[in-house]
């Protein structure tokens, strides 16, 4: 299945009861909107679908893993409940991967910027290649991983989360991801990734998909509140990307 956007695309294949979904935008697989809308959809229906029994979330090229939210549309918010509703595309993604029944395994072929990290953190187990370096500029362009932070804080905890946030524009290697615990298992070339990823995906999908759903469940224990908390942040976000600073730092970072 194929859902198609204005711009970027998310694809849907289903093999072996492995569903990979595919996102793409030609600004190093950001997000705008539309998109984060179409995966969240996505989402919600393959853990309704009895046919699969884990996810593969990956993204397009050989490029960047995901350049987070798209510059262009948060240059275009021009009020709050626009912005409150932008962010909130990524606490509803977060969300749908964070109660969905399935397994959700990460496959991080290079950089992963703002909610990229998101994205990854909210992945149940990550491949990712030695590229696959980190970074949460945020704070450099006047707003901050408020939306994200739950599911990245629940990885790396807070003290790897503090360095992550405050030190806007640096990287962060994969190695340092790994060691942290964002990442699951790095590989030197993408061909060893995909080869690693494709036999652990063959033998997690021959296992009971009932203990895989009960093990979901254990994963995500008291995030409950996240259904409300996630939607504060991104009220919290919504009103910060209206500033002056905010809308400099987004035009030059743009240039």
């Amino acid at each position: 299945m194929n859902t198609l956007s204005p711009v970027g695309f998310i694809a849907t294949t289903i093999d072996n009861k492995t569903a990979t979904i595919t996102f793409s935008h030609p600004a190093s697989n950001s997000f705008p909107s539309n998109l984060l809308r179409d995966l969240t959809n996505e989402l919600n229906l393959l853990s309704e679908n009895e046919l699969v029994s884990l996810i593969v979330l990956k993204s397009e090229g050989n490029g960047a893993f995901c350049a987070g939210a798209s510059f262009d549309e948060l240059l275009s918010i021009d009020n709050f409940e626009d912005g409150k509703l932008f962010f909130s595309g990524f606490a509803n993604v977060i969300n749908a991967m964070r109660i969905c029944q399935k397994i959700i395994i990460g496959r991080v072929q290079g950089k992963a910027v703002g909610g990229g990290v998101g994205l990854a953190s909210a992945c149940d187990y990550v491949f990712a290649t030695d590229n696959a370096s980190v970074k949460l500029s945020e704070l450099a362009i006047g707003i901050g991983p408020f939306v994200i932070e739950p599911a990245v804080s629940r990885k790396i905890g807070k003290t790897a989360m503090s360095q992550l946030t405050l030190a806007a524009h640096d990287w962060k290697s994969a190695q340092w991801a790994f060691e942290n615990g964002l990442y699951s298992e790095i590989f030197s070339s993408m061909e060893d990734l995909d080869t690693s990823l494709a036999l652990f995906t063959s033998k997690l999908s021959s296992y009971n998909p009932e203990a895989l759903e009960g093990m979901k469940q254990v994963f995500w224990e008291n995030t409950a509140n996240w259904n409300t908390l996630l939607y504060d942040r991104a009220a919290i976000s919504g009103q910060l990307v209206l500033s002056d600073f905010t809308k400099n730092a987004l035009s030059a970072f743009k240039k």
